[in-house]
């Protein structure tokens, strides 16, 4: 007999520095004239040609049972248009699946980007409107060789829902 599946919710904390730290950055808009710092995003580009296009998405929703990573690059993606937008997180570690109780939910304002640290488990960007279209660095073969995706319903039973309050 097959076990139902579980529906867990998690609730979108919003983002800051602090809090997104162990899964990324947070970067907001800054005066021209700044110099390079931490606060800038931190990027590894290097096992690779960079690639920087806008990703279309549409109606995803707030549910999830996937989460994948890329272990060979950072990733940076930002809202066009100003929309707000939710993803799920967990930190990079070695396992090919993240621990359950490790992801995170994020309501994420569409006037920053983030970049996810390499390794990062990531789900979204995932959002309630019709389409979003999103700037997206990674490498430009990250979608074919580097693309690590756990079925969180096969290896946990699981399936997730972000709520906002």
């Amino acid at each position: 007999m097959a076990l139902s599946n579980t529906q867990t919710q998690l609730l979108a904390q919003p983002i800051n520095a602090e809090n997104f730290a162990p899964f990324g950055q947070v970067i907001f808009a800054a005066p021209d004239s700044k110099e390079f710092d931490a606060t800038d995003a931190q990027l590894d580009l290097s096992q690779g040609r960079p690639r920087f296009y806008i990703m279309r998405l549409q109606q995803p929703g707030r549910y999830f049972h996937r989460i994948t990573r890329h272990q060979r690059c950072t990733q940076c993606l930002g809202a066009m248009g100003g929309e707000p937008w939710l993803m799920a997180v967990a930190p990079p570690g070695p396992s090919t699946a993240p621990a359950s109780e490790a992801i995170r939910a994020f309501l994420i304002p569409g006037d920053c980007f983030i970049q996810l640290a390499v390794g990062t488990w990531h789900a979204g960007p995932l959002f309630e409107q019709q389409q979003i279209d999103f700037f997206n660095l990674e490498l430009s073969d990250t979608n074919i060789t580097d693309h690590d995706t756990c079925n969180l319903e096969q290896t946990y039973n699981l399936s997730y829902e972000i709520v906002v309050e």
